[in-house]
């Protein structure tokens, strides 16, 4: 994306209002097409033949992917390795087309890709006999400590193994606060999974500092991004609201650290099929995939615009924090209520980056700073949803 030093508020509107309009019409006609139920099982019956069937076992696994955005598809996992893969390459090769370059231009998103999905592996091998119970959640390494270490340690297979054997521990801790804590309050399960998220990548980064095979390199991480030297373009209605809609769209693959316009393409035509195949597979088979879809973009737009400022000049906000959170979970708790997804879109992209960005800027160096940006998480949807509840 071009930096400039202003981001004006007509073109902000203009692509926000874009976006979201493109989001709302979605719905409009995802809810109007008639679906092809036979193509994947409701999500009860598929869920009943995970802990007994190989290739619905594979499937959770793959859907555990992205389990973070509150979608829980196969299908739409598969899209956004899809996309990811072509914005990796496409940063590779120099493409002009690239986008945000994936993985923040570090060169390692290889790395963090297989260091996650060790972890996801590991996870569902260890924990996964608890899927006779139900739901469990075994996708929390994926996002949190595996691929954070591989950014704060860089390359190399001794890490890539480290950061995968301990984010595989953070699934039982979820487990634990979602039984003893989460579960007797009546909070959503996305707080306790947060917070084992917090809670593992603090206590990992605090033993990497013990082992003696975990240094931190003494160079900035190999990056794929070109460095062109040019003069800041002057701002324009135009390019302010092209910035906007990228922004948001990059948005819905922060959390797993891609950041990337096509990771996030590949992941949301991946929702739309799963929505057209079967709209009772994904989100739990509630039926709420694209109403959930509708208020991310919603949260992210009204974040993006709240805090601008700190997209000046090449900054960065973590506005994504309640596209995965109090967003989606608030469409879960409150069903078809249009304004409870309103005020969860709106409040949370309030609260979120207020909670997140203190905590974030005094944690120490060998500490990846999206344990602010969990943190704040939890404590949001702990506050948010409850409080919707009673105002609807």
């Amino acid at each position: 994306m071009n930096n400039r030093r202003e981001l004006a508020l007509p073109g902000l509107l203009l692509g926000g209002a874009l976006t979201v309009g493109a989001f709302a019409a979605l719905l409009a006609v995802l809810n109007a097409v008639p679906s092809s139920h036979n193509a994947l099982p409701d999500y009860p019956d598929w869920a009943s033949e995970v802990p007994h069937e190989l290739v619905a076992r594979l499937q959770w696994l793959l859907g555990d992917i992205t389990e973070p955005q509150f979608y829980k598809s196969w299908v739409a996992s598969l899209g956004l390795l899809a996309g990811a893969t072509v914005g990796w390459w496409a940063l590779r090769a120099k493409k002009r087309w690239a986008g945000e370059p994936i993985a923040y231009g570090t060169g390692l998103w290889p790395w963090m890709l297989g260091a996650a999905g060790l972890s996801l592996v590991l996870s569902n091998a260890l924990f996964g006999g608890s899927l006779d119970s139900g739901w469990q959640p075994t996708f929390v390494p994926f996002v949190c400590v595996a691929t954070s270490v591989i950014l704060v340690y860089g390359r190399g297979w001794t890490k890539l193994l480290t950061g995968a054997i301990l984010g595989a521990f953070t699934t039982p801790l979820a487990m634990v606060l979602i039984d003893h804590v989460t579960g007797p309050l009546s909070l959503p399960p996305v707080v306790a999974n947060t917070t084992s998220m917090s809670i593992g990548a603090a206590l990992t980064f605090l033993l990497c500092r013990a082992l003696p095979w975990m240094r931190r390199p003494t160079s900035e991480p190999e990056s794929q991004e070109e460095t062109v030297v040019a003069k800041k373009a002057a701002p324009t209605l135009l390019g302010d609201t092209r910035w906007m809609i990228r922004r948001i769209i990059t948005d819905f693959t922060e959390t797993q650290f891609y950041a990337n316009e096509w990771a996030s393409i590949g992941l949301i035509v991946g929702a739309i099929v799963t929505t057209v195949l079967n709209p009772s597979f994904a989100s739990y088979g509630t039926g709420l995939l694209p109403k959930i879809m509708l208020a991310q973009a919603l949260t992210s737009a009204i974040g993006i615009i709240i805090w601008r400022h700190l997209y000046r000049d090449g900054g960065w906000a973590p506005t994504y924090i309640s596209v995965v959170s109090v967003a989606p979970a608030t469409v879960l708790a409150h069903g078809n209520s249009v304004t409870a997804l309103v005020l969860g879109a709106m409040s949370g992209a309030v609260l979120c980056p207020v909670i997140a960005r203190p905590i974030s800027k005094v944690l120490p160096d060998d500490f990846h700073p999206f344990i602010g940006n969990t943190v704040s998480m939890a404590i949001s949807t702990a506050v948010i949803v409850p409080t919707i509840g009673h105002l609807v």
